[in-house]
Protein backbone atom coordinates (compact mmCIF):
# COMPACT_ATOMS: atom_id res chain seq x y z
CA UNK A 1 0.00 0.00 0.00
CA UNK A 2 0.90 4.04 -0.29
CA UNK A 3 0.88 5.47 2.73
CA UNK A 4 2.34 8.89 4.67
CA UNK A 5 5.11 8.49 6.35
CA UNK A 6 7.54 10.68 8.66
CA UNK A 7 11.35 9.70 9.16
CA UNK A 8 12.31 13.38 11.20
CA UNK A 9 10.38 15.75 13.11
CA UNK A 10 10.25 19.16 10.95
CA UNK A 11 8.31 21.15 7.55
CA UNK A 12 5.62 19.38 5.98
CA UNK A 13 8.02 18.83 3.22
CA UNK A 14 8.66 15.85 6.13
CA UNK A 15 6.09 13.75 4.76
CA UNK A 16 7.17 11.71 2.50
CA UNK A 17 4.44 9.35 0.08
CA UNK A 18 6.03 5.99 0.54
CA UNK A 19 5.08 2.36 -0.54
CA UNK A 20 4.91 0.39 2.57
CA UNK A 21 4.09 -3.58 3.80
CA UNK A 22 0.05 -3.97 4.03
CA UNK A 23 -1.07 -4.28 7.42
CA UNK A 24 -3.19 -7.16 8.44
CA UNK A 25 -6.16 -7.33 11.06
CA UNK A 26 -4.88 -9.44 13.75
CA UNK A 27 -6.74 -11.05 16.24
CA UNK A 28 -9.86 -9.33 17.48
CA UNK A 29 -9.01 -6.00 14.77
CA UNK A 30 -10.75 -5.13 11.51
CA UNK A 31 -8.48 -3.92 8.59
CA UNK A 32 -9.87 -0.63 6.51
CA UNK A 33 -9.72 -0.17 2.62
CA UNK A 34 -9.64 4.28 3.35
CA UNK A 35 -11.29 6.06 0.76
CA UNK A 36 -11.04 9.38 3.38
CA UNK A 37 -8.67 9.80 6.12
CA UNK A 38 -8.76 12.99 8.57
CA UNK A 39 -6.11 15.68 8.99
CA UNK A 40 -6.40 17.49 12.82
CA UNK A 41 -4.17 20.95 13.35
CA UNK A 42 -2.57 18.33 16.38
CA UNK A 43 -1.42 16.13 13.53
CA UNK A 44 1.25 19.42 12.54
CA UNK A 45 2.09 20.30 16.00
CA UNK A 46 3.24 16.15 16.31
CA UNK A 47 4.93 16.36 12.51
CA UNK A 48 6.80 19.20 14.08
CA UNK A 49 8.00 17.96 17.21
CA UNK A 50 6.82 16.28 20.83
CA UNK A 51 3.63 18.81 21.76
CA UNK A 52 3.51 17.26 25.32
CA UNK A 53 0.28 17.12 27.08
CA UNK A 54 -2.36 14.53 26.52
CA UNK A 55 -0.76 13.58 22.73
CA UNK A 56 1.97 11.05 23.28
CA UNK A 57 5.20 11.90 20.61
CA UNK A 58 5.21 9.31 17.97
CA UNK A 59 8.06 6.93 17.60
CA UNK A 60 9.98 7.90 14.09
CA UNK A 61 9.40 6.54 11.12
CA UNK A 62 5.03 7.07 12.02
CA UNK A 63 2.12 7.34 9.43
CA UNK A 64 0.18 10.00 11.15
CA UNK A 65 -3.58 10.21 11.37
CA UNK A 66 -6.31 8.78 13.53
CA UNK A 67 -9.15 9.34 11.52
CA UNK A 68 -10.30 7.09 8.97
CA UNK A 69 -13.32 6.05 6.84
CA UNK A 70 -13.15 3.39 4.04
CA UNK A 71 -14.91 -0.79 3.56
CA UNK A 72 -13.59 -3.70 6.46
CA UNK A 73 -11.96 -5.95 3.87
CA UNK A 74 -10.55 -7.86 6.66
CA UNK A 75 -11.13 -9.27 10.04
CA UNK A 76 -8.81 -10.59 12.32
CA UNK A 77 -9.26 -14.03 14.09
CA UNK A 78 -12.55 -13.47 17.07
CA UNK A 79 -13.38 -10.79 15.00
CA UNK A 80 -17.60 -10.50 13.95
CA UNK A 81 -17.16 -11.87 10.57
CA UNK A 82 -20.36 -9.28 9.66
CA UNK A 83 -18.23 -6.46 9.65
CA UNK A 84 -16.46 -7.54 6.18
CA UNK A 85 -17.39 -5.26 3.70
CA UNK A 86 -19.15 -2.62 5.53
CA UNK A 87 -18.58 0.87 5.15
CA UNK A 88 -17.09 2.39 8.46
CA UNK A 89 -15.66 5.35 10.20
CA UNK A 90 -13.22 5.13 12.84
CA UNK A 91 -11.50 7.82 15.18
CA UNK A 92 -8.40 5.30 16.01
CA UNK A 93 -8.18 6.94 19.26
CA UNK A 94 -3.92 7.70 20.36
CA UNK A 95 -2.80 5.21 17.75
CA UNK A 96 -1.21 6.94 14.36
CA UNK A 97 -2.08 5.41 10.75
CA UNK A 98 -5.00 7.38 9.11
CA UNK A 99 -2.35 8.39 6.26
CA UNK A 100 -2.69 5.30 4.12
CA UNK A 101 -4.64 3.44 1.64
CA UNK A 102 -5.37 0.47 4.80
CA UNK A 103 -5.49 1.01 8.11
CA UNK A 104 -6.40 -1.33 11.40
CA UNK A 105 -8.01 -0.91 14.50
CA UNK A 106 -10.50 -3.04 16.81
CA UNK A 107 -14.57 -2.89 16.40
CA UNK A 108 -15.00 -0.63 19.07
CA UNK A 109 -13.65 1.90 17.40
CA UNK A 110 -15.93 1.67 14.37
CA UNK A 111 -19.59 3.18 13.43
CA UNK A 112 -20.95 1.94 10.61
CA UNK A 113 -22.41 4.55 7.91
CA UNK A 114 -25.43 4.36 6.40
CA UNK A 115 -26.31 4.75 2.89
CA UNK A 116 -26.40 8.96 1.75
CA UNK A 117 -23.32 9.67 4.00
CA UNK A 118 -20.22 9.98 2.04
CA UNK A 119 -16.74 8.84 3.82
CA UNK A 120 -15.45 12.57 4.06
CA UNK A 121 -18.47 13.58 5.70
CA UNK A 122 -18.33 10.91 8.25
CA UNK A 123 -14.58 11.66 8.54
CA UNK A 124 -15.63 15.22 10.06
CA UNK A 125 -18.27 14.36 12.30
CA UNK A 126 -15.98 11.48 14.26
CA UNK A 127 -13.75 13.93 14.69
CA UNK A 128 -14.91 17.96 14.66
CA UNK A 129 -17.91 16.61 15.17
CA UNK A 130 -17.31 15.13 18.44
CA UNK A 131 -15.75 18.15 19.68
CA UNK A 132 -18.36 20.39 18.63
CA UNK A 133 -21.35 18.38 20.34
CA UNK A 134 -18.75 18.50 23.37
CA UNK A 135 -19.03 22.43 22.81
CA UNK A 136 -22.48 23.19 22.89
CA UNK A 137 -23.21 21.02 26.25
CA UNK A 138 -21.34 24.31 27.47
CA UNK A 139 -25.00 26.22 25.92
CA UNK A 140 -28.40 26.06 26.09
CA UNK A 141 -28.89 27.76 22.94
CA UNK A 142 -32.08 29.44 22.03
CA UNK A 143 -34.00 32.02 19.94
CA UNK A 144 -33.25 34.41 22.19
CA UNK A 145 -29.75 34.18 21.95
CA UNK A 146 -27.18 36.13 19.27
CA UNK A 147 -24.63 33.86 18.86
CA UNK A 148 -21.16 35.13 17.68
CA UNK A 149 -18.58 32.49 16.08
CA UNK A 150 -15.00 32.66 15.58
CA UNK A 151 -13.40 31.01 12.96
CA UNK A 152 -16.50 30.09 11.24
CA UNK A 153 -15.63 28.51 8.16
CA UNK A 154 -13.30 25.94 10.00
CA UNK A 155 -14.40 22.59 10.60
CA UNK A 156 -15.96 23.09 14.15
CA UNK A 157 -16.78 26.64 13.51
CA UNK A 158 -19.24 25.85 10.29
CA UNK A 159 -21.01 23.41 12.22
CA UNK A 160 -21.43 25.87 15.18
CA UNK A 161 -22.89 28.54 13.12
CA UNK A 162 -25.66 25.71 11.97
CA UNK A 163 -26.67 24.49 15.23
CA UNK A 164 -26.76 27.84 16.74
CA UNK A 165 -29.44 28.82 13.63
CA UNK A 166 -31.07 25.48 13.98
CA UNK A 167 -32.00 26.53 17.21
CA UNK A 168 -33.44 29.77 16.01
CA UNK A 169 -30.31 32.11 17.47
CA UNK A 170 -29.25 35.15 15.32
CA UNK A 171 -26.03 34.29 14.24
CA UNK A 172 -22.55 36.07 13.76
CA UNK A 173 -20.35 34.34 11.98
CA UNK A 174 -16.59 35.70 11.35
CA UNK A 175 -13.77 34.27 9.63
CA UNK A 176 -10.30 35.24 7.67
CA UNK A 177 -10.60 36.29 4.16
CA UNK A 178 -13.41 36.94 1.81
CA UNK A 179 -14.34 33.67 0.18
CA UNK A 180 -14.35 32.29 4.19
CA UNK A 181 -16.47 35.37 4.76
CA UNK A 182 -18.56 33.96 1.92
CA UNK A 183 -18.83 30.08 2.98
CA UNK A 184 -20.23 31.53 6.15
CA UNK A 185 -22.97 33.20 4.35
CA UNK A 186 -23.77 30.45 2.72
CA UNK A 187 -24.24 28.22 6.26
CA UNK A 188 -27.10 30.76 6.87
CA UNK A 189 -25.56 33.12 9.08
CA UNK A 190 -27.07 36.41 9.69
CA UNK A 191 -24.14 38.51 9.58
CA UNK A 192 -20.77 37.35 7.94
CA UNK A 193 -17.85 39.36 8.46
CA UNK A 194 -14.17 38.80 7.50
CA UNK A 195 -11.81 39.24 10.76
CA UNK A 196 -8.47 39.99 8.51
CA UNK A 197 -10.37 43.21 7.50
CA UNK A 198 -9.46 46.47 9.74
CA UNK A 199 -13.32 47.89 11.66
CA UNK A 200 -14.68 43.87 11.87
CA UNK A 201 -16.22 44.21 15.17
CA UNK A 202 -17.51 47.98 14.10
CA UNK A 203 -19.34 46.33 11.71
CA UNK A 204 -20.81 44.10 13.58
CA UNK A 205 -21.95 46.77 16.23
CA UNK A 206 -23.42 48.76 13.19
CA UNK A 207 -25.63 46.40 12.44
CA UNK A 208 -26.84 44.97 15.82
CA UNK A 209 -25.52 47.76 18.41
CA UNK A 210 -22.30 48.24 20.95
CA UNK A 211 -22.59 44.78 22.63
CA UNK A 212 -24.86 42.59 20.65
CA UNK A 213 -23.74 38.98 21.49
CA UNK A 214 -25.08 37.26 24.26
CA UNK A 215 -22.91 34.16 23.38
CA UNK A 216 -19.55 33.68 21.77
CA UNK A 217 -17.59 30.19 20.39
CA UNK A 218 -13.87 30.86 19.64
CA UNK A 219 -11.19 28.62 18.96
CA UNK A 220 -8.75 31.31 17.83
CA UNK A 221 -7.57 33.10 21.33
CA UNK A 222 -5.33 36.46 20.87
CA UNK A 223 -6.35 39.88 20.11
CA UNK A 224 -9.62 38.56 17.81
CA UNK A 225 -11.00 36.50 21.22
CA UNK A 226 -10.37 39.52 22.76
CA UNK A 227 -12.40 41.39 19.80
CA UNK A 228 -14.89 38.62 20.50
CA UNK A 229 -15.25 38.58 24.60
CA UNK A 230 -15.83 42.52 24.00
CA UNK A 231 -18.76 42.38 21.62
CA UNK A 232 -20.82 39.91 24.41
CA UNK A 233 -23.54 41.74 26.11
CA UNK A 234 -23.42 42.11 30.15
CA UNK A 235 -24.13 38.61 31.57
CA UNK A 236 -22.77 36.52 28.53
CA UNK A 237 -21.02 34.08 28.00
CA UNK A 238 -17.85 32.89 26.40
CA UNK A 239 -16.54 29.67 25.55
CA UNK A 240 -13.26 28.75 24.00
CA UNK A 241 -12.29 25.45 22.87
CA UNK A 242 -9.15 26.28 21.58
CA UNK A 243 -6.01 28.63 20.30
CA UNK A 244 -5.47 28.17 16.66
CA UNK A 245 -4.15 31.95 16.04
CA UNK A 246 -0.77 30.43 17.36
CA UNK A 247 -1.21 26.54 17.19
CA UNK A 248 -1.88 24.05 19.22
CA UNK A 249 0.27 23.44 22.76
CA UNK A 250 1.27 27.16 22.02
CA UNK A 251 -1.59 29.28 21.72
CA UNK A 252 -2.59 31.94 23.87
CA UNK A 253 -6.25 32.29 25.47
CA UNK A 254 -8.10 34.93 24.90
CA UNK A 255 -8.65 36.60 28.47
CA UNK A 256 -10.03 40.23 29.73
CA UNK A 257 -9.01 42.05 33.12
CA UNK A 258 -11.07 40.57 35.94
CA UNK A 259 -13.12 43.91 37.08
CA UNK A 260 -13.95 43.95 32.98
CA UNK A 261 -15.53 40.48 33.71
CA UNK A 262 -17.16 40.94 37.05
CA UNK A 263 -18.42 44.63 35.88
CA UNK A 264 -20.33 43.43 32.88
CA UNK A 265 -20.90 39.73 34.83
CA UNK A 266 -19.43 37.82 31.66
CA UNK A 267 -18.75 33.88 32.20
CA UNK A 268 -15.73 32.64 30.37
CA UNK A 269 -14.49 29.38 30.29
CA UNK A 270 -12.70 26.94 28.08
CA UNK A 271 -14.07 23.60 27.49
CA UNK A 272 -11.26 21.58 26.52
CA UNK A 273 -9.90 18.29 28.12
CA UNK A 274 -10.87 17.92 31.78
CA UNK A 275 -13.78 20.59 31.51
CA UNK A 276 -15.26 18.39 28.25
CA UNK A 277 -14.43 14.75 30.06
CA UNK A 278 -16.50 16.34 33.21
CA UNK A 279 -19.49 17.50 31.03
CA UNK A 280 -19.40 13.76 29.75
CA UNK A 281 -18.56 11.80 32.12
CA UNK A 282 -15.11 10.48 31.23
CA UNK A 283 -13.11 10.40 28.28
CA UNK A 284 -14.65 6.77 27.77
CA UNK A 285 -18.39 8.51 26.85
CA UNK A 286 -16.56 10.03 23.49
CA UNK A 287 -18.32 7.71 21.72
CA UNK A 288 -21.75 8.91 22.41
CA UNK A 289 -20.57 12.60 20.98
CA UNK A 290 -19.34 10.30 17.54
CA UNK A 291 -22.53 8.56 17.97
CA UNK A 292 -24.33 12.21 17.80
CA UNK A 293 -22.65 13.95 15.56
CA UNK A 294 -23.06 11.22 13.09
CA UNK A 295 -26.89 11.02 13.49
CA UNK A 296 -26.71 14.59 12.75
CA UNK A 297 -24.96 14.54 9.82
CA UNK A 298 -26.93 11.16 8.26
CA UNK A 299 -29.96 13.89 9.07
CA UNK A 300 -28.72 16.49 7.56
CA UNK A 301 -28.95 18.41 10.11
CA UNK A 302 -25.71 19.63 10.54
CA UNK A 303 -23.33 19.37 6.80
CA UNK A 304 -19.64 19.51 7.53
CA UNK A 305 -17.70 22.11 5.19
CA UNK A 306 -14.74 19.81 3.90
CA UNK A 307 -11.49 20.29 1.89
CA UNK A 308 -10.28 17.74 -0.02
CA UNK A 309 -6.55 17.17 -0.73
CA UNK A 310 -5.05 13.48 -2.27
CA UNK A 311 -3.29 11.08 -0.25
CA UNK A 312 -0.01 11.82 -1.76
CA UNK A 313 -0.50 16.09 -0.91
CA UNK A 314 -0.23 15.63 2.71
CA UNK A 315 2.43 18.07 3.18
CA UNK A 316 0.36 20.52 0.82
CA UNK A 317 -3.05 19.99 3.13
CA UNK A 318 -0.37 20.42 6.10
CA UNK A 319 0.98 23.86 4.91
CA UNK A 320 -2.24 25.00 3.78
CA UNK A 321 -4.01 24.29 7.41
CA UNK A 322 -1.13 25.79 9.18
CA UNK A 323 -1.16 29.37 6.82
CA UNK A 324 -5.23 29.10 7.28
CA UNK A 325 -6.13 29.09 3.87
CA UNK A 326 -8.09 25.94 3.83
CA UNK A 327 -12.01 26.11 4.42
CA UNK A 328 -13.63 23.36 6.65
CA UNK A 329 -12.25 19.68 7.85
CA UNK A 330 -9.22 18.70 5.78
CA UNK A 331 -9.42 15.16 4.65
CA UNK A 332 -7.10 13.22 2.35
CA UNK A 333 -8.04 10.52 -0.51
CA UNK A 334 -5.97 7.95 -1.31
CA UNK A 335 -5.88 7.09 -4.87
CA UNK A 336 -5.42 3.17 -6.05
CA UNK A 337 -4.10 1.90 -9.11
Amino acid sequence: MHAIRLHAFGPPENLRHEEVPDPHAGPGQVRIAVTAAGVHLVDTALRAGPVGGRFPTPELPTIPGREVAGTVDEVGEGTDPSWLGRRVVAHLGMVPGGYAELAVTTPDHLHPLPDGLGEDHAIAMVSTGRMTMGIIRFADVTEADTVLVLAAAGGIGALLVQYAKLKGAVVIGAAGGPAKADAVRDLGADLAVDYDRPGWADHIRAKYGDRPATLAFEGVGGDLGRTAMRLLAPGGTHLTYGYASAGPGSGEAATLPETELVAREITSRSVLGPALFDKIGGPENLRVLEEEALAHAAAGTLVPLVHHFPLADAAAAHRALESRATIGKVVLIPRRA
